[in-house]
């Protein structure tokens, strides 16, 4: 689960499927505007990364090397196409959250500013949770 403390990580980290293929870079991210929760992420896919696609972060992970989602590269790039600037509207979060197979709610989601006062490194995070942290 991704939460505000997670972040400052997020800033142009790789984007991976579960499988371990890279999908892209993350691009915006985008809190509930009552919870302050995060919700959504672009991803920048293609050659240039020119091209983002709306990814929920439910369900994500951090890890050593980026943020990982629990869909495949095609379901990404295949989502329906929303302009990545500003807020999030409802009816665009209702259209990305029926294509993803999520619940739909009341939310509000506005843009995440990443500032560069923010650190890039990941933390770590161990793979067995009862192991000792290095």
């Amino acid at each position: 689960m991704i939460t505000q403390a997670d972040l400052q990580y997020l800033n142009g980290a790789d984007v991976y499927a579960g499988d371990g293929a890279k999908i892209g870079s993350a691009g915006r991210v985008y809190l509930d505007d009552r919870t302050g929760a995060p919700e959504w992420i672009s991803v920048r896919t293609g050659p240039t990364g020119a091209t983002e696609s709306f990814v929920p972060l439910e369900g994500a992970t951090l890890a050593d090397d980026g943020l990982e989602v629990p869909f495949d590269q095609a379901r990404i790039t295949d989502a329906p196409r929303i302009d990545a600037g500003g807020d999030l509207n409802p009816a665009d979060e209702e259209k990305l959250s029926a294509y993803y197979g999520l619940g739909s709610g009341p939310a509000r989601l506005r843009e995440y500013a990443v500032t560069e006062q923010q650190p890039a490194a990941f933390p770590h995070v161990p793979v067995n949770p009862g192991a000792p942290v290095e």
